[in-house]
């Protein structure tokens, strides 16, 4: 069957496995030679599409365990966040990271470390898994936690799968008194004000800025930060009725391919500038937001990849160190800017401490993400990104790569050689392979 990530390229044949069971898929891994778990296939790229096979853990979906005292929860690797949030939420639960959609597996967030808008103080998802199961390429099954099987523990976490199959997690949630965030806006006019209104707002325990890509001069890198914390009682009381949010939304939908056209420089410059306006306006007024609005605003139009046309679409996602961010993010954004076909979708975040993996993305410093629809040159252009990244002491984004170089990889994560060792160590050298590893020689 043909598989792609979702940027919709590369595309890959590979021969599809579902066990139904964690014992099932640990059955199953001696049996097969270059394969790769995945998840609910939300990497962007390459890395959950098997060589030769991959193994879908959706069938691995059944809630273990819920301790409400220690808050703690254990669930199947193939259970969804959007899942968990819906079980949860209504209980008086949230779980402490999440990324920029629901619809991601546990076992897909502990193997991308994922990261949300309250890294900054919260670090990744990696940061509270207490403790999982995983199966080796073997079949041998393993608990690995900070005390148990330490260095496995660590080379899965931000591992890429490369380690074998999680079976199941746990890990804690956080309490929250309702289900709506109280959020703030702020206007930045450059990148030197987003810089320093993300940094000068680490009280919050959410932020993150959409930036105008297309702004460029003066204007370069302006945006619009997000403050958000989890609304309580007397939040609600505070803010105007009219201010609430509505119910919840019937999600919208990208029935075809768009054609290639559609997203040019006049298009996205419309749709920044109006966007910026928007929530111009609504500076300084604060409001409550919905879950689904703050943290997963795209899972409210259906297929939103779609949007790229049938050619798909790259996201380059680097992270910079704090002291040479500001420099290295102004060369990228006047890049994007002169190019003209960039996204109008682009964030900036500020990240914490360093991940627990191996190869987890996060460190201290700032994180840009932009989308690029597939078109001539891109390559090229992204390998010019990549060039301002290394000089700079960054790294890309293994859940979001499709197309970086081994030397931009090995560059940026430089415990690299420990995670290939831990990789012989337990035979998933040839037997787990993913088309990112095989690309990366990983």
């Amino acid at each position: 069957m043909e598989l792609t990530g979702w940027g919709r390229f590369p595309r890959f044949e590979t021969r599809l496995y579902e066990p139904s069971s964690p014992e099932a898929a640990a059955r199953l891994q001696p049996l097969l030679s270059g394969f790769a778990p995945r998840g609910n296939g939300r990497a962007y790229g390459d890395a959950a599409i098997g060589v030769t096979a991959s193994i879908l853990s959706r069938g691995l979906g059944r809630f273990r365990h819920f301790d409400p005292a220690e808050r703690r929860l254990t669930v199947e690797s193939g259970v969804l966040l959007s899942e968990i949030i819906d079980a949860f939420l209504p209980r008086g639960f949230f779980p402490p990271v999440v990324p920029g959609t629901q619809f991601v597996s546990v076992g897909g967030m502990i193997a991308s470390d994922i990261h949300g808008k309250n890294h900054h103080g919260a670090g990744g998802f990696g940061d509270h898994v207490d403790a999982f199961e995983l199966a080796l390429p073997g079949g041998e099954i393993r608990i690995c936690s900070p005390g148990q099987n330490a260095d496995l523990f660590k080379a899965t976490i931000g591992g890429m799968g490369l380690t074998g199959t999680i079976l199941s997690a746990s890990f804690k949630l956080i309490p929250v008194e309702s289900a709506l965030i109280a959020q703030e806006t702020i206007v930045a006019q450059n990148l030197d004000e987003a810089i320093a209104a993300l940094s000068a707002h680490e009280d919050w325990p959410y932020s993150a800025a959409w930036i105008d890509c297309l702004a460029s001069g003066a204007a370069l890198g302006r945006s619009l930060i997000y403050l958000g914390r989890h609304a309580k009682a007397a939040d609600i009381a505070a803010i105007d009725p009219h201010r609430r949010p509505a119910g919840k939304k019937r999600p919208l939908g990208v029935p075809i391919d768009l054609p290639g056209f559609t997203l040019n420089r006049l298009s996205v410059a419309a749709f920044n500038e109006l966007y910026f306006r928007k929530g111009a306006s609504a500076a300084g007024k604060p409001f409550l937001n919905g879950i689904g609005s703050f943290f997963f605003p795209l899972d409210g139009v259906l297929n939103w990849n779609r949007i790229y046309g049938r050619r798909g679409f790259l996201q380059h996602q680097c992270v910079i160190g704090t002291d040479a961010a500001a420099g290295a993010i102004a060369e990228i954004l006047g890049r994007f800017a002169k190019r003209g076909n960039a996204s109008f979708l682009a964030v900036l975040k500020k990240l914490g401490p360093a991940g627990r993996g191996y190869l987890s993305f996060p460190k201290p410093g700032f994180t840009l993400a932009l989308d690029l629809a597939m078109d001539r040159g891109v390559f090229e252009f992204l390998d010019e990104i990549d060039d301002i990244v290394v000089a700079a002491g960054g790294r890309i984004y293994l859940a979001k790569d499709a197309r970086q170089s081994r030397a931009t990889f090995e560059a940026g994560y430089p415990e690299l050689d420990r995670f290939r060792e831990i990789r012989r160590e337990i035979g998933a050298e040839r037997a787990v392979a993913s088309r990112l590893s095989d690309r990366l020689g990983i």
